[in-house]
């Protein structure tokens, strides 16, 4: 089922400072895109990052440029409901686009004491791709104008980096894949809004001209005029050597259909970080993109099916293990005869498990 676009055109003011002056500006992008370059640079041009902000460590030594917030917000969500940021399943954004009226107050709340402070906001956090509809009906509900800058980086050097500064618990493959779904979820989700979309390495080559675009894109002339003689700090901020992970699938393990499509997905976004490229025309083509997707990954869910179940069998034995013996007597003496053997079989014990 392909997503529903957030914002009709209808909905987009003619200036974003249409109705109340308050802009949200809302930094989307997979983790390890640059969505922490693309915040801080946006926050050091005058943009209010709401504090405190997650402190920087090794795996981003100069700074993430989130609120801690907000991500302590989308990770209690996300845990709430079983789903990992980097979630590969199609099923997956349907449980988080759900309404959530706790959440919605949680947030209106921690938005209207930030539009206290700044009436221009930048807000990021990877996991906010999860929560879109939340955002911007909260958004809307304080009368800002919510505007999106997507990071574009490519899914081998993207999965690259984040098995080195998060580890290898998740595949190389299911990185892979839950790259391609959610960059064009979020493409599709945000259509007919102001949105811009920004390829990380075009952003350390020359992020004056990236930022000039951004600015004329989601109607921001305090983006649009920028000077990077005016902005010293910016100059030293933006580092071309954090681009690191210059590599390609080599070393990866993933396979050739998931590598050759994330490849495809990749060529067809290039046309969205040109100046005039985001256009309708291109979006039946990312369509087409993630209908294959989804179906790639409905066969490979059927496929696994034997999989899944040896893992709830090992599961339900695990925890039967952890029950005393006698306990383990008194519960099965409540189970009529008559379904135990369905019992049984359902947990692995009949030939066809």
């Amino acid at each position: 089922m392909m997503p529903t676009r957030l914002m009709p055109d209808a909905a987009v003011p003619d200036s974003p400072t249409a109705a109340s002056g308050r802009q949200l500006v809302l930094v989307v992008g997979v983790g390890r895109s640059g969505t922490s370059l693309a915040s801080g640079i946006l926050g050091q041009l005058g943009l209010h990052i709401p504090q405190p902000e997650v402190s920087a460590d090794e795996t981003n030594p100069r700074g993430f440029g989130e609120p801690l917030w907000v991500v302590d917000f989308h990770t209690r969500l996300l845990e709430q409901r079983y789903i990992s940021v980097n979630d590969a399943r199609p099923h997956a954004l349907e449980i988080t686009g759900r309404d959530a009226p706790v959440a919605e107050a949680q947030l209106r709340e921690w938005l209207t004491e930030q539009f206290g402070v700044a009436e221009a906001l930048v807000v990021k956090d990877p996991r906010t791709i999860w929560f879109l509809p939340l955002w911007i009906r909260v958004a809307e509900q304080l009368g800002a104008t919510t505007s999106f800058v997507t990071m574009l980086r490519h899914p081998a050097e993207i999965v690259t980096s984040a098995r080195k500064y998060y580890g290898t618990r998740l595949s190389s493959a299911a990185r892979a894949g839950a790259w391609i779904h959610l960059i064009l979820h979020t493409e599709q989700a945000t259509r007919g809004a102001r949105r811009a979309f920004v390829r990380y390495e075009d952003l350390l080559a020359d992020w004056e001209s990236e930022v000039r675009r951004i600015g004329a894109q989601i109607g921001s002339p305090l983006l649009a005029e920028v000077d990077r003689t005016q902005h010293p700090a910016v100059e030293g901020f933006v580092d071309p050597t954090l681009h690191r992970n210059r590599v390609g699938w080599e070393s990866l393990e993933v396979p050739a259909r998931v590598r050759d499509m994330a490849d495809d997905v990749w060529e067809q976004l290039q046309v969205l970080a040109q100046a005039g490229g985001d256009t309708e025309a291109v979006w039946p083509v990312l369509d087409a993109r993630h209908e294959a997707y989804l179906e790639m990954y409905a066969e490979a869910e059927a496929l696994a099916q034997s999989s899944v179940l040896a893992a709830r069998r090992r599961e339900a034995a695990v925890a039967a293990a952890k029950l005393p013996p006698s306990l383990r007597v008194r519960i099965a003496r409540r189970i009529p005869r008559q379904y135990r053997q369905q019992i049984r079989r359902a947990l692995g014990a009949g030939r066809d498990g």
